[in-house]
C-alpha cells in the first residue's frame, strides 16, 4: 500500500514550497578500489565499491572500508547512577558524569576487586555546539571477545554495579581502521521514470517493517525514514515524531524549526527545509488554535510544540513533552479509532459537519470523516465552537524558516529529520538547534551523537540526484558512524545538502525484495513509522 487516502473531510489545507539531494552510479561492476575514498579512519585503508543498477536512473552502491582492519577490544562501561533511562532501545545509558563522581565510582569498583579506569571524553565542535569535554566515563577491563566482556559484566552486576559490554570501535576514535559498511541508493532524475514516495502503511498509529512496506507497494528499493513514537507512554507507536506530509497532505505537525526532507514523485527538486506550522479550527463566527495533528493529546514527542508545553517548547530529541490543555485534529489516516481519554471530541462527517459530540473522547470516525479532540481548558472552547449540525473547518499551514507559506502538491512528501549535516556543500551539523544537546545530561549526547551507531542519511548533489544512505553499526564487522562522521561521509559522496534520518535499530535498506543491510536490533528488522520507497516505472 503506497499510503492511505482519505475523504474531503480529512484533508488538511497546507501550503509548501520545496528544493535539493546526491551519489554514485554505474552498471553492474565487480568489487574494486575507488579513488574517492570515504573520510573514515586513516588514509590508505582498503576500500571497495560495488555498484548495481536496480532500474533506469536508480543505482545501489555497497561501500566496504577497512575490512582487513585488525580487531579492536571489548570492555565494560559502567553506568553511573543519577541519569534518566528511556524505554527506547536506542536511548543511551547514563555513562558520563563529572570527574569527581567518576573517580568515586572507580574507587568503589577497586574496593570491590575490579580494575577500573577513568577516561575523559571530548567531542568536536560543530556548527551550533562548541564541543569540548563531555565528561568522564568509567570502564573495566579489556577483552578480545564479547563473551569475556559479558562475563565481567555479570560479575560486576553480582557486586551491585550496572554496565554494558561495549566494543571500543564504537567510541569514534579517528585512528580506528574499521571496518565500515555503507549502502548508497542514488536516484538520478535525468533517467528515473518511476516514483519516489513515502509510505506509512495502512495507518499512522501502527508500525510496519521496511520490507513489509516495500512489498505492499511493489517497491524496487526502500529505506527507513523519519523518527516516530516507539513507546506507548509517549503516544501512539508508529506516529511520526515530527512533520509528516504524504501526497501533499499534512498528517503530522512539525517539531518547531527542525528540518524536513522534501521529495517529489519524479525524484526532482529534493530538498531539506526547516519548518514550523500554524493550525486552527474554524466555525462560522469564531476559531480556535490547533496544537497538533493525528497524535495523542497531551504527549508531544521530541517537543517543539506550544509555549506552555513542559518541560520546553523548544525541540528536545527523544523527550516527550506534556500539556494537559490541547486541541488536536484527527483524520482517518490515524487509525481505526481515535485516542480515548478525558475531554471532548467533535466528530465530523465527510462534509465537515459535526455529527456527534462525545465525552469521554475516542472512537471510530465516519467514512471520510474527521474529528477534533479537546482536553483540559480547551474543552470549554470546543464546546462553545462546535454544535451538532454546524460545519467546522480545520486549516493547517506549513511555514519555512523565513515564515513564508509552503505549498506541497499531491506529488510531494515531507519527512521529519535531524540534525542537519551538510548545507551548500559545507559541513553544517546542528545538534543544538535540533534538540540533541541536553543541558545537564552529557551521556545522551555521548551515546546518540558522539559515538558510532547505525545511521540513515539523505541528501542531494549538485546534479539534483537524490541519495539515500544506510550505514550499518553496533557490530565488530561494521562500526557505524558518529553524527560528525555522517556529515563527512555525506560531503564525500558529493552531497550539497544532507540530513540525518532515524537510525539505530531502525536503519534498514531493502532492494529487490530483500533486506540488504544488517539491522542492529537483536530481533532483526524493526517495525518503523514510515519509509521512503522507490517504485518502478509509471504506466
Amino acid at each position: 500500500m503506497k499510503k492511505r487516502l482519505s475523504g474531503a473531510g480529512a484533508v488538511l489545507g497546507v501550503l509548501i514550497t520545496v528544493g535539493a539531494l546526491a551519489a554514485p552510479a554505474a552498471p553492474l561492476d565487480p568489487p574494486r578500489r575507488h579513488h574517492a575514498a570515504l573520510p573514515l579512519g586513516p588514509s590508505g585503508l582498503t576500500e571497495t565499491r560495488t555498484t548495481t543498477t536496480l532500474q533506469p536512473g536508480v543505482t545501489l552502491t555497497r561501500i566496504v572500508r577497512g575490512d582487513d582492519a585488525p580487531a579492536l577490544h571489548w570492555t565494560v562501561e559502567v553506568s553511573i547512577p543519577g541519569g534518566d533511562i528511556s524505554p527506547d532501545p536506542d536511548a543511551p545509558p547514563t555513562a558520563l558524569k563529572d570527574k569527581a563522581s567518576a573517580d568515586e565510582l572507580a574507587a568503589g569498583l577497586e574496593r570491590d576487586g575490579f580494575t577500573a579506569r577513568v577516561e575523559k571524553v571530548t567531542t568536536a565542535k560543530v556548527a551550533d555546539y562548541a564541543g569540548g569535554t563531555l565528561g568522564w566515563r568509567v570502564r573495566v577491563g579489556s577483552y578480545d571477545s564479547q563473551s569475556a566482556a559479558t562475563s565481567e559484566r555479570a560479575r560486576l552486576r553480582a557486586a551491585g554495579h550496572t554496565g554494558a559490554a561495549v566494543y571500543t570501535g564504537w567510541d569514534g576514535d579517528a585512528t580506528d581502521r574499521g571496518p565500515w559498511r555503507v549502502d548508497v541508493l542514488t536516484i538520478d532524475p535525468r533517467a528515473f521514470r518511476g516514483d519516489l514516495t513515502a509510505s506509512y502503511g495502512p495507518d499512522l498509529e501502527n508500525r510496519e517493517t521496511i520490507s513489509e512496506l516495500a512489498e505492499a507497494a511493489g517497491a524496487t528499493a526502500a529505506v527507513n525514514a523519519g523518527f516516530f513514537v516507539l513507546d506507548p507512554k509517549a503516544g501512539a507507536p508508529g506516529d511520526p515524531a515530527g512533520v509528516g506530509v504524504y501526497d501533499g497532505r499534512l498528517l503530522s505537525e512539525p517539531v518547531s524549526g527542525r528540518p524536513g526532507l522534501v521529495v517529489h514523485d519524479d525524484g526532482r527538486r529534493t530538498e531539506i527545509t526547516r519548518l514550523t506550522w500554524r493550525g486552527q479550527v474554524i466555525s462560522r463566527d469564531s476559531s480556535l488554535r490547533l496544537n497538533g495533528v493525528n497524535r495523542v493529546p497531551g504527549l508531544i514527542r521530541n517537543c517543539g510544540g506550544s509555549e506552555d508545553d513542559l518541560p520546553t517548547a523548544l525541540p528536545l530529541h527523544d523527550v516527550t513533552c506534556t500539556n494537559p490543555d490541547e486541541l488536536v485534529a484527527f483524520t482517518p489516516d490515524y487509525g481505526r479509532r481515535t485516542p480515548q481519554g478525558e475531554g471532548l471530541e467533535a466528530v465530523l462527517d465527510a462534509r465537515d459537519r459535526v455529527v456527534e459530540l462525545r465525552s469521554p473522547r475516542g472512537g471510530p470516525l465516519p467514512d471520510g470523516g474527521s474529528s477534533v479532540q479537546a482536553t483540559g481548558r480547551h474543552v470549554a472552547g470546543l464546546t462553545g465552537l462546535a454544535r451538532v449540525g454546524d460545519r467546522l473547518r480545520v486549516e493547517a499551514t506549513l511555514l519555512d524558516e523565513r515564515g513564508h507559506r509552503v505549498s506541497p502538491s499531491p506529488r510531494t512528501d515531507i519527512l521529519n529529520a535531524g540534525p542537519e549535516l551538510v548545507r551548500d556543500g559545507r559541513l553544517h551539523v546542528t545538534p543544538a538547534t535540533d534538540g540533541m544537546v541536553r543541558p545537564g545530561d552529557p551521556s545522551w549526547y555521548y551515546g546518540w551523537v558522539h559515538k558510532r551507531n547505525p545511521r540513515t542519511l539523505a541528501g542531494v548533489d549538485a546534479a539534483g540526484r537524490t541519495v539515500l544512505v544506510a550505514a550499518d553499526g553496533r557490530g565488530t564487522d561494521a562500526l557505524g558512524l558518529s553524527i560528525g562522521e555522517s556529515a563527512e561521509v555525506a560531503r564525500a559522496l558529493g552531497l550539497r545538502a544532507a540530513v540525518n534520518l532515524d537510525g539505530g535499530g531502525s536503519t534498514t535498506m531493502v532492494a529487490d525484495g530483500r533486506v540488504i543491510n544488517a539491522p542492529s536490533d537483536a530481533a532483526g528488522e524493526r517495525p518503523v513509522g514510515d519509509a521512503l520507497l522507490v517504485l518502478p516505472r509509471r504506466n
